[in-house]
């Protein structure tokens, strides 16, 4: 014992004295001789296996292995309950967004599948279908980054590579998440398969009819099962679904068009499943599959359900339908298009049958009293009965002249307008209390015209409107409400129907196509997808062939047919309510430019210019010198700043603030009118944009084309010269706190404490903040200044702002610039030598910062710097002098950021790298190589983990083929010699014949027994007697069959040696 502890001392000594570079080598041959090893071990493993497999060709061992064909995937392994699955508690586990693959960014139905998703206001993450190896990352530590799978093609899942098909399953299973597919045939697609991996057969390339719902589907919610779809469903290119596997469910099931049935599913299948539902019973993943793409209106309907039922209805839309049917233009419409009395008449009959369906439905009526009685005998009747039926309906004011409001630049001339409306009401008995009002042609809503929404408080008491043109006409599914100056304007849909849409004869394209948009269609999705849907329609379209009223009659019994909506009515202010219920974050408005939609230009003041908007801003952050770069640039003759404002001095602090909500038109009060010269620049300085969570959102929206201009300073020293900020305008918290105190401050910490830590702290977050930026500003929009660099060289920095800028008149700063000793910093140059510079306020002096604190902010900010000095390079501009001393220093002191060597010196020209000492290359070296021996070692144990690994999964397996093959040859030893072969049934298929070659020679051996087939088929006798195998198939088909039947159950060797034996009994 002691001599074997003495050899194993000597062993480790001389172990520590090999070299590196020995020790490196012995590790990499010890590490190479394993692997062969582990290869040859696990190679005779499977090489053992197969020969044992295969030493019983016939009998019981064939049958077994057709056997398990047979056994539905369910019975070879347990299925797990899924945790989390939909409508579990695996939902909390994921994030609400739907991952979703398709198969180019502009392919058709992957446009279909978003517009969807974002109709129903659900979030999502769109990715070209991956190949190999661009799986997206599905997990953020512990928690599942998507609720839902949607495959725009199904094929691009299931042949998917062994590790991102494995990962993903394994993401679906562990979180609950589910797939929704779909299979688009084409020419190339084959008539029947077999889908990979699945007992689901696909049979392609059909025309389907008759389309139905099946009534027993859970996936069931908004859709509701009814009678037949009669006719053809759209294309020759569906796809039916077949298994007799319990985990598939129909849900949707047609005939085919033609009178032949599908082959393999017999003649007795009537009703062939178009979409499956998966249960999971398979795998544990629950997936829904189509046969063809969106295009079928139907499909819409269940695609909607299947991401409810699929999420848990984390991603569900309720049952709710709130219906309201504006007529717009009430007594304006011309001689020939108005309501007669039989219209009128028809109109209230309509209310009264849609009241049988949509509780408390009532039509909104909109009047212009200046055109009362201004059509033909017959329709000034109209008129008159509308108005004796004026408590039937509920009634909203356009203007009295139906004149567009933005077109009125004086409030007072407006007020006259509606009073003369609003007289117009009074006498007449309409009710003037409903706080609800429609401008002509959305006139002066959107972009706001202030005039308009002052005058309609003032004189109506307006709490509500509506509008199609926020944030834009088209796609209508983006259209949404906001809340201005107490006014709630809510979105506006259009049905298909238009002042000049008044005969279904002559519906443009053709009467089918308002049919189509009401059955399945446009209107029906509108109604399907929004929970809230206000309708504009107009006089012209309940006169004459009353298509308004054809219209929402069809579109009510369509829905109550096909879905299971709860249609309703509410007054437009309690349908305000209801709307900014549903949707809080809508409330506030995004401002856009006017001058990038033509629609918006057109009902937008001729007297407003886009051109008062500021092409730069600056946005700080504070504390960084903002205020110096201001007086800079307003020293540019070409470069004008706002006006002073009264409360925030040279900053408007519009983006960021409660001013935002005073409208575009008080932000351009701050900017002069436009010179006739080209040169105007306008520019603005608010140094809270910077780390501001909506100023970059709103500022892209309203300016896309601005230039942004950012200054960093070191944000250990930012955070302290804003805690100096605070304790010179006499902060309590300031004044009470230390500096360390207030940067290291816990969570427990007093709330007034924790603002003002934020307040230092979080402004320094720079990659943070510049990525919020860089979302909506492209990079070449955006210029990064060093703050240390304006305070010594502000001329060269005033240069590199001018290049930027594209300024045609270039100013030499270096000559209207002076230092000023007493300041501290560069002041304006004036005349006689005299100079111009900030106030008292700016440029304060303060004590230095404490050891503790500037160790404490140095490692705060590290992560944050590293992460700036890669934004920085991946925008192409240079690091700061700040941040590569920093970096530096984060170097020489960790050797976990090696990589920031390489942005050092990528820098830029004016990047300065300090020298390498020859302990530091010596310390690099050693840690290379302590490196190098590191990750050999984790090969090392990661090759002999994996050896391991499946060594130990291989040992069961081949323990139970092993003891099954013994049984086998047991049964075969003890079978009575006499038995009868068993009859087994196979698949049925003939042998293609070859082409015959005039040379003998150089047919094969199967065209040889072909030729000698008469002679050959007496010995069918003797081969069953020579091969005593009771599993081999009965001798009861054609030659050529029976030949390949029997080549199918033996073994290579075999079927040479019975094929030699054959030839020469030839």
């Amino acid at each position: 014992m002691l001599g074997c502890v003495s050899r194993l001392r000597r062993l480790v000594r001389l172990v520590r004295h090999l070299p590196l570079q020995t020790s490196l080598l012995l590790l990499f041959l010890f590490c190479t001789v394993s692997v062969f090893v582990s290869a040859y071990f696990l190679y005779g493993a499977k090489q053992e296996l197969e020969h044992s497999g295969g030493g019983v060709a016939g009998g019981e061992g064939v049958s077994a292995i057709y056997d398990d064909l047979r056994v539905s995937p369910s019975r070879l392994l347990p299925v797990r309950a899924v945790s989390g699955g939909p409508g579990g508690e695996g939902g909390g586990r994921t994030d609400p967004v739907v991952l979703v693959f398709v198969e180019s960014q502009y392919s058709q139905l992957g446009q279909d599948i978003v517009a969807i998703l974002e109709s129903g206001r659900f979030r999502y993450r769109m990715e070209i279908s991956p190949g190999k190896g661009d799986m997206p990352t599905l997990t953020d530590k512990e928690h599942g980054r998507f609720t839902l799978v949607i495959y725009e093609n199904i094929l691009k899942y299931v042949n998917l590579d062994a590790w991102n098909r494995e990962l993903l399953d394994k993401y679906c299973v562990e979180y609950g998440v589910g797939i929704i597919g779909f299979f688009k045939a084409n020419e190339n697609s084959l008539l029947s398969a077999q889908l990979k991996g699945f007992p689901l057969f696909l049979h392609s390339n059909l025309g389907l009819k008759d389309c139905t719902v099946n009534p027993k589907s859970p996936l069931l919610f908004i859709t509701r099962s009814g009678q037949p779809i009669p006719g053809p469903l759209p294309g020759d290119d569906w796809t039916v679904f077949q298994s007799n596997h319990s985990t598939y469910e129909p849900i949707l099931l047609a005939k085919t068009q033609s009178a032949e049935s599908v082959p393999s599913l017999g003649t007795t299948a009537a009703l062939l499943p178009s979409v499956v539902q998966d249960l999971g019973l398979h795998d544990g993943i629950q997936r829904v599959l189509f046969g063809n793409n969106l295009n079928f209106w139907l499909h819409k309907l269940v695609f909607v359900d299947a991401v409810g039922f699929l999420t848990g209805k984390r991603l569900s839309l309720s049952l709710e339908r709130h219906l309201l049917v504006d007529i717009d233009d009430i007594f304006v419409g011309k001689e020939g298009t108005r309501m007669k009395v039989e219209d009128v008449k028809a109109l209230l009959e309509t209310q009264r049958e849609l009241r049988n369906h949509v509780p408390n439905f009532t039509f909104n009526l909109g009047y212009s009293g200046k055109f009362f009685h201004a059509g033909s005998d017959e329709e000034d009747l109209g008129d008159d009965l509308l108005l004796s039926y004026v408590k039937e309906f509920w009634w909203f004011p356009h203007m009295w002249s139906h004149m567009q409001p933005h077109l009125f630049h004086n409030q007072s001339v407006l007020a006259e307008q509606m009073l003369l409306n609003k007289r117009f009401a009074m006498e007449h008995g309409i009710p003037t209390n409903m706080g609800y009002a429609v401008a002509p042609h959305h006139s002066g809503v959107y972009p706001v015209h202030l005039q308009l929404y002052d005058a309609w408080k003032k004189v109506w008491g307006i709490r509500v409107t509506s509008t199609e043109e926020y944030p834009h006409l088209k796609p209508a599914r983006f259209r949404r409400g906001f809340i201005h100056s107490g006014i709630s304007v809510l979105p506006r849909q259009t049905c298909g129907l238009f002042t000049h849409t008044i005969f279904y004869k002559e519906y443009p394209g053709s009467p089918n196509e308002l049919d189509k948009l009401i059955n399945g269609g446009e209107l029906f999705l509108t109604v399907l997808l929004n929970p809230i849907s206000i309708f504009m329609t107009h006089l012209s379209n309940y006169g004459n062939d009353q298509l308004g009223l054809y219209t929402f009659k069809s579109l009510v019994a369509f829905l109550q047919t096909w879905t299971n909506l709860r249609l309703q009515t509410l007054p437009p202010i309690q349908l305000a309510h209801r709307y900014f219920s549903l949707f809080p974050n809508e409330r506030n408005p995004l401002w856009q430019d006017p001058c990038e939609d033509k629609r918006h230009k057109d009902i937008w003041s001729k007297e407003k210019t886009c051109d008062r908007f500021p092409k730069l801003l600056v946005i700080g952050p504070q504390k960084t010198g903002s205020t110096a770069l201001y007086l800079f640039l307003g020293m540019h003759p070409d470069l004008t700043s706002n006006y002073p404002s009264k409360e925030t001095f040279e900053e408007i602090q519009f983006f960021n603030g409660h001013n935002y909500h005073r409208g575009i038109d008080w932000y351009m009060e701050y900017f002069p009118l436009p010179s006739n010269t080209s040169s105007d620049y306008y520019f603005e300085k608010s140094a809270n944009y910077f780390d501001s969570e909506v100023a970059a959102e709103r500022a892209a929206a309203l300016l896309p084309k601005a230039k942004i201009i950012t200054i960093l300073i070191n944000p250990a020293d930012r955070a302290y010269s804003w805690y100096q900020h605070q304790r010179a305008h006499d902060d309590p918290v300031a004044l009470k706190y230390s500096f360390h105190d207030v940067i290291a401050a816990t969570h427990d910490a007093p709330v007034k404490l924790r603002v003002l830590q934020n307040r230092c702290l979080v402004p320094g977050w720079y990659a943070v903040h510049m990525e919020r930026w860089l979302n909506h500003y492209h990079s070449s929009q955006v210029l990064v200044l060093d703050g240390q660099q304006l305070k010594t060289e502000p001329a060269s920095v005033m240069d590199r702002i001018q290049k930027f800028l594209g300024l045609v008149n270039m100013v030499n700063y270096h000559r209207i610039l002076a230092f000023d000793p007493k300041k501290g910093f560069w002041c304006q140059l004036l005349e006689e030598g005299k100079t111009k510079c900030l106030g008292k306020s700016k440029g304060r002096r303060y004590p230095d910062m404490d050891p503790e604190s500037q160790l404490f902010l140095r490692e705060h900010y590290m992560d944050q710097n590293i992460a700036l000095s890669k934004l920085l390079y991946r925008m192409g501009q240079p690091l700061p002098s700040w941040l590569r001393e920093e970096l530096v220093h984060t170097r020489s002191n960790s050797s976990r950021h090696d990589d920031d060597d390489a942005l050092l010196e990528r820098a830029g020209s004016q990047d300065v790298i300090l020298p390498i000492t020859t302990s530091t290359r010596a310390s690099n070296s050693r840690a290379f190589k302590v490196a190098g021996f590191t990750v050999l070692a984790c090969l090392l144990l990661a090759g002999q983990a994996l050896t391991a690994y499946l060594v130990f999964n291989q040992r069961g397996q081949i323990h139970d083929m092993q003891k099954s093959n013994d049984n086998m040859r047991k049964q075969l030893r003890n079978r009575p010699p006499a038995v009868a072969p068993v009859k087994m049934q196979m698949p049925m298929f003939n042998m293609p014949r070859m082409i015959d070659f005039t040379d003998e020679d150089t047919k094969t051996p199967m065209t040889k027994l072909e030729d000698t087939a008469t002679a050959i088929v007496s010995l069918e006798e003797q081969v069953k007697d020579l091969l005593q195998n009771p599993q081999l198939p009965q001798f009861n088909e054609t030659f050529l069959a029976n030949l390949q039947s029997l080549k199918d159950q033996m073994e290579e060797t075999e079927w040479k040696g019975f094929e030699t034996w054959a030839r020469k009994q030839s």
